[in-house]
């Protein structure tokens, strides 16, 4: 059975010691989708929602979250990100969030990525919840990584 990097001999949790891994340019990409009312869709495409522009203030959300990753996750190292991308497609129901996170570092941004995606949809629901209680957040997961020691990954 393979070993868990964050578990010592003991069994207790611990950072992983990155002291040894050589630098590498890394990416992550992660996605996820919230599904919401036409109506929410409607007045977030018009800029109605009386709380603001809910795609800026979810772009800006998921860039924060990009850079506060490690004070979230306990075992996650902090990592100096060199670029946030995070886009919006809008659909009839949904809105599919997508965000690339690099860096030149001794270890990935998957989690910074993952993290972007999570709070800019979280965002969303927060600025529609009045007219949306329905909303609801889907398929959040990494669709690709490059660089480092495993090389690059890509979800089927």
């Amino acid at each position: 059975m393979k070993r868990l990097s964050h578990i010592n001999d003991k069994g207790e949790a611990n950072m992983v010691d990155i002291n040894n891994k050589k630098e590498s340019k890394r990416k992550a990409t992660a996605t996820g989708t919230i599904i919401l009312s036409k109506k929410a869709i409607n007045e977030i495409k018009k800029e109605k929602i009386s709380k603001g522009n809910v795609l800026n203030t979810a772009r800006i959300a998921g860039i924060l979250a990009a850079k506060k990753t490690s004070d979230l996750i306990p075992l996650c190292h902090p990592i100096p990100v060199e670029a946030i991308k995070i886009d919006f497609d809008i659909e009839d129901n949904n809105i599919n969030v997508l965000a690339i996170v690099s860096t030149t570092n001794k270890t990935g941004v998957e989690m910074e990525a993952l993290m972007a995606v999570n709070i800019a949809c979280l965002t969303i629901y927060d600025m529609i919840k009045s007219i949306d209680k329905h909303a609801k957040i889907n398929s959040v997961k990494l669709i690709s990584k490059s660089g480092g020691k495993s090389g690059d990954w890509k979800r089927n």
